[in-house]
């Protein structure tokens, strides 16, 4: 097992990719901590893994708020007295063209996907600093690296994510903590099942691949990143998006 005994925090890990890389992380021996901003869904995803046989535990946690991040950092420290493996997954979307966008759903995206990242970074950091041992993932978007219309608020967030990775990956090396950053595509999820045929197809034209993402293709990269296979590799953004984007 790649992660044996390991303590992985995934922010954001009720639901979807999220809980894909927890997943994950757990089938290869990790105690994974779900972290989401819903208490009950939480507990549920957490449930549901220990009864798959895996080890899982639920700390529900607002990323935005800098204060509830620490208060549920320190509950997971006092519990397993460290954490090993932080995945800053938590994200939202609030698209609209930029001449239209409303200040709150700038607000809110940067909030989230920035900020709460900037969060779970200072707070875990921490504990790893001391320890002189860490892996910090942070989950970007092509849209970061890219950019999109209609999506200025999002792929600011993104772009912002994968650069604190890049920054903290310097500050951080003399401690033995590794930081990158993930970038997907278009990944398939309940939120790409709802788009139409016409509008998947568009999409499938951009990808030399020619299909969407799996959210198993994204937690496999993150499932490296977070294994010793990866000890020599920080600072670095890796791209899952089927060949969208070279460079």
């Amino acid at each position: 097992m790649r992660l044996k005994d390991e303590i992985a925090l995934i922010t954001g890990s009720a639901r979807g990719i999220g809980r894909e890389i927890a997943e994950t992380y757990a089938r290869e021996g990790a105690l994974v901590i779900i972290s989401d901003i819903k208490p009950e869904d939480c507990q549920l995803t957490a449930d549901e893994f220990k009864a798959k046989g895996y080890k899982a535990d639920a700390f529900a946690c607002n990323v935005t708020s800098s204060a509830d991040v620490d208060q549920c950092v320190e509950k997971i420290l006092e519990k397993y007295g460290r954490i090993d493996i932080l995945v800053n997954n938590a994200g939202i979307t609030r698209d609209g063209l930029f001449l239209r966008m409303k200040e709150e759903d700038w607000d809110a995206v940067i909030n989230v996907n920035l900020k709460g990242t900037f969060n779970a970074c200072k707070s875990v950091s921490r504990a790893m600093l001391k320890a002189r041992k860490g892996k910090i993932i942070n989950i970007g978007s092509v849209i970061g690296v890219m950019g999109n219309a209609g999506q200025a608020n999002y792929a600011a967030s993104k772009a912002g994510v994968i650069a604190l990775a890049k920054s903290l990956a310097r500050e951080f090396a003399s401690r033995n903590i590794t930081v990158n950053a993930v970038a997907p595509g278009y990944i398939k999820t309940a939120m790409t099942d709802k788009l139409t045929d016409d509008v998947k197809n568009k999409i499938l034209e951009s990808v030399p691949l020619g299909r969407m993402g799996l959210p198993s293709d994204v937690a496999n990269v993150c499932l490296f990143l977070a294994s010793k296979e990866a000890d020599y590799v920080t600072g670095q953004t890796i791209l899952v998006d089927g060949g969208m984007v070279t460079y």
